[in-house]
């Protein structure tokens, strides 16, 4: 694994919304879109400069060394599976949550606000978002 970047650091962390209901309703299907889905999550991330550090069945979490390549990124994840033609008509959305603030390496992990990252992609939930900006859907947060 390449360095992940220490001490400040920008997250960025995605799942599938509705995963459980897709596999149900097309488990042949969303075998062959889950290994796509990899595909092009991680060379967004990774020709942003970005290091994906954990992934958690459809959930990548993913650690930047700023918050405009972090942004690059997930427009680029936005961007891309969007764009795709997917097996039986599925149509694939993936939340995402940004963060940027400290965080502490241990074992090819962070602890500390990465986490914090985890909570917001949860609060995103049913498409729900406010305004967009520069094209991107936002969820207000309070």
């Amino acid at each position: 694994m390449t360095d992940l970047p220490p001490g400040t650091i920008s997250s960025l962390f995605t799942d599938i919304e509705g995963i459980t209901k897709l596999w149900d309703a097309h488990p042949d299907a969303m075998r062959v879109a889950l290994v796509r889905h990899d595909v092009l999550l991680r060379e967004a991330i990774v020709g942003a400069n970005g290091f994906v550090f954990k992934t958690v069945g459809d959930a990548f979490c993913a650690a930047f060394a700023t918050a405009a390549e972090a942004l690059a990124a997930a427009l680029g994840s936005q961007a891309a599976p969007h764009a795709e033609h997917w097996p039986d008509a599925l149509s694939l959305r993936v939340r995402m949550a940004l963060h940027t603030g400290t965080a502490e390496l241990r074992d090819n992990d962070y602890l500390g606000s990465a986490h914090e990252t985890e909570n917001i992609v949860r609060l995103a939930h049913r498409g729900t978002s406010s305004p967009y900006i520069g094209g991107v859907g936002t969820f207000p947060l309070g």
